[in-house]
């Protein structure tokens, strides 16, 4: 079942309606603290366009997912993360997905437990 963009939190802090913590933008992504962080260093890394999660990729997406992977690497090096991130793509209810948009975690700054 789709959901209502209108209902959609990340939908509202990209478009400015809720606050956030924004450490980058562009014209594509948006990234920004997560409010209950799991790590020292927890962002969000959250495309402009509404993709209710990775199973809603289209090849016409494969662009905007390249854009979002190779930022990653720059978010860290600016978060101080020289030593490693974590990287993690929540994807349905199952998978713990709570917001039904693609959103791409990138944790560290701290011994981060294993699998």
């Amino acid at each position: 079942m789709a959901i209502d963009q209108t209902d959609c939190i990340f939908c509202k802090i990209i478009e400015g309606e809720l606050p956030a913590k924004v450490v980058y933008e562009d014209d594509q992504v948006i990234a920004f603290e997560d409010i209950h962080p799991k790590a020292k260093i927890h962002l969000l890394l959250v495309p402009r366009s509404h993709i209710s999660s990775l199973e809603q990729l289209e090849v016409k997406h494969e662009a905007l997912i390249s854009h979002l992977l190779l930022l990653l690497p720059d978010l860290a090096r600016r978060q101080g993360l020289q030593d490693g991130f974590r990287t993690i793509i929540n994807t349905g209810r199952g998978g713990g997905q709570e917001v039904d948009h693609l959103h791409i975690h990138l944790l560290g700054g701290s011994q981060l437990p294993g699998f």
